[in-house]
C-alpha cells in the first residue's frame, strides 16, 4: 500500500509542476455516474472473461472444477493482490501521465502512446525477453487492452471505468480461473487438454477483441446520452 501512496504523491507532483493541476483532474471524487461506470466496467470484463474461459473447455474433453485446496486466506490474498496490482497499473498508465499526454498531444495520440507503453511494460512483467513470438503476442494483447483502458479514461475523464474494466478482468482471470502469477485459485482445469486448430484461434480472438468492442459500444452509448443531455 505504501507504493500506491507514493504513486499518488508523485502523480500530484507531476500534475502540479507540469500542468498546475491537482489530483482531482484524474476523477477520483465518487459520483453517481462514476460509480455506475465502475460497476458496468467490472460487469463487462467479468462477463467476457468468464465466457472466454468457459469456451476454453466447452469444446474439448475438459471442465472447470473447484480447487480442493481453496481457503479463505487464499481468497483474501488473491483479492488484495489483484486490487493492488490494478490500482498500481492504472495510476501509472491511465493517471497523471496519460492526462498530461492528452493535454499535450491530443486524445488519440495520448491513448496510443499509453497503450504502447502498457504493452512494453508487460514484456517485463511476463519476463518475455528473448522470445520474439511471445513478445509479439503479449504486446498485441496487452496494447489493445491498454488502448481500451486509455480511451475509457479519456471518454469519462475519470479512473473509475478503467479500474472497473481492469479489475473485473484480472479478478476473474487470476483469482477465479487461476490464470496468472498466483497459481491455482478458485477454479482449475480437470486435465491438461487444450483447444487446438481453428477453435483455438477463434477463442483467442474472442479473448482479445470481445471486451474492447463491448466497451466501444458503451462509449457510443455515453456519447449519445451526453448529446441528448446537452440538447435538453
Amino acid at each position: 500500500m505504501i507504493g500506491i501512496i507514493l504513486e499518488l504523491l508523485i502523480s500530484w507532483l507531476i500534475l502540479w509542476f507540469i500542468e498546475k493541476k491537482q489530483l482531482s483532474v484524474l476523477g477520483f471524487k465518487p459520483t453517481k455516474s462514476r460509480l455506475i461506470n465502475l460497476g458496468i466496467g467490472f460487469l463487462f470484463a467479468a462477463s467476457v472473461c468468464s465466457i472466454y474461459h468457459l469456451m476454453s473447455t466447452a469444446f474439448i474433453d475438459n471442465k472447470w472444477i473447484l480447487n480442493p485446496q481453496l481457503n479463505a486466506q487464499m481468497l483474501r490474498s488473491g483479492l488484495w493482490f489483484t486490487f493492488k496490482s490494478v490500482l498500481f497499473e492504472e495510476l501509472i498508465f491511465r493517471g497523471a501521465l496519460l492526462y498530461i499526454a492528452i493535454e499535450k498531444i491530443g486524445i488519440k495520440k495520448g491513448c496510443i502512446l499509453s497503450a504502447v507503453l502498457f504493452g512494453i511494460y508487460h514484456w517485463f512483467s511476463y519476463n518475455a525477453f528473448g522470445n520474439p513470438v511471445q513478445m509479439l503476442i503479449i504486446f498485441f494483447m496487452t496494447a489493445i487492452f491498454g488502448l481500451m483502458l486509455a480511451f475509457a479514461f479519456a471518454k469519462t475523464k475519470s479512473l473509475y471505468l478503467p479500474i472497473g474494466l481492469h479489475f473485473g478482468w484480472n479478478l476473474l482471470n487470476i483469482v477465479v480461473f487461476s490464470n496468472g502469477p498466483l497459481g491455482q485459485q478458485i477454479l482449475t482445469k480437470a486435465n491438461p487438454n487444450r483447444l487446438e486448430g481453428i477453435l483455438s484461434l477463434l477463442v483467442f480472438l474472442f479473448q482479445i477483441f470481445a471486451l474492447p468492442l463491448l466497451t466501444f459500444l458503451y462509449f457510443k452509448y455515453l456519447s449519445k446520452k451526453q448529446k441528448i443531455a446537452l440538447s435538453n
